[in-house]
C-alpha cells in the first residue's frame, strides 16, 4: 500500500448511518377523558350570630381616664346612622386602649378606631391673646346591629 492510499483511507469521509424508517402502525385507541365535576361552592354562608360582649361592671384603672366625653354635634349624629360614634379621649390614649375602654363602658364590639388630633388654635379677646386648647378625637366604628346610647354630659 502506498503512502497516498493510506492518506485516502485516513481522510475518507465517513458514511452516514442508515436510518430505518419507523413503522407507522396503528396506535391503540385512547381512552375517553372522564369529566370530573368540581364540587359546588355553597352559596353565601349564613352569618354567625353576633355575641354581645359582657359588660364589665368595674372599669380597669388603666382605662378609667381614656374616654373623656362623647362629642355630640350635627355631624356626629349623622355618623351614628353609619354605626360610627365620636368621643373626646385622653391625648395619651392609643387605639387599642380606646377600643378596650369602649367595650368595657358600653359593652359593644368595636370593629375600627380612627384617631384625629385637633391642634390648639390661637385666640384673641381684646388685648389678651391665648390659645384654645387642642384635644384628641376618636371615631369608633361598631359591628352592624349594635348601638351606643350617647347622652350629653356622660
Amino acid at each position: 500500500m502506498s503512502f497516498f492510499d493510506k492518506l485516502k483511507i485516513l481522510f475518507k469521509k465517513p458514511k452516514k448511518p442508515v436510518v430505518k424508517p419507523k413503522k407507522l402502525g396503528k396506535k391503540p385507541p385512547a381512552e375517553p377523558k372522564k369529566l370530573v365535576q368540581k364540587p359546588r361552592k355553597p352559596e353565601k354562608p349564613t352569618p354567625k350570630p353576633i355575641k354581645k360582649p359582657k359588660i364589665i361592671k368595674k372599669v380597669p384603672a388603666e382605662l378609667s381616664g381614656v374616654i373623656l366625653a362623647p362629642q355630640i354635634t350635627e355631624k356626629t349624629t349623622d355618623l351614628s346612622a353609619k354605626n360610627k360614634y365620636v368621643f373626646k379621649v385622653s391625648s395619651r390614649a392609643n387605639k387599642s386602649q380606646i377600643k378596650r375602654a369602649i367595650r368595657a363602658l358600653y359593652g359593644v364590639k368595636v370593629i375600627r378606631v380612627n384617631v384625629v388630633n385637633i391642634h390648639r388654635k390661637a385666640r384673641k379677646i381684646g388685648r389678651t391673646s391665648g390659645f384654645k386648647s387642642g384635644y384628641k378625637k376618636a371615631i369608633v366604628t361598631l359591628v352592624p346591629g349594635q348601638k351606643i346610647e350617647v347622652v350629653k354630659g356622660v
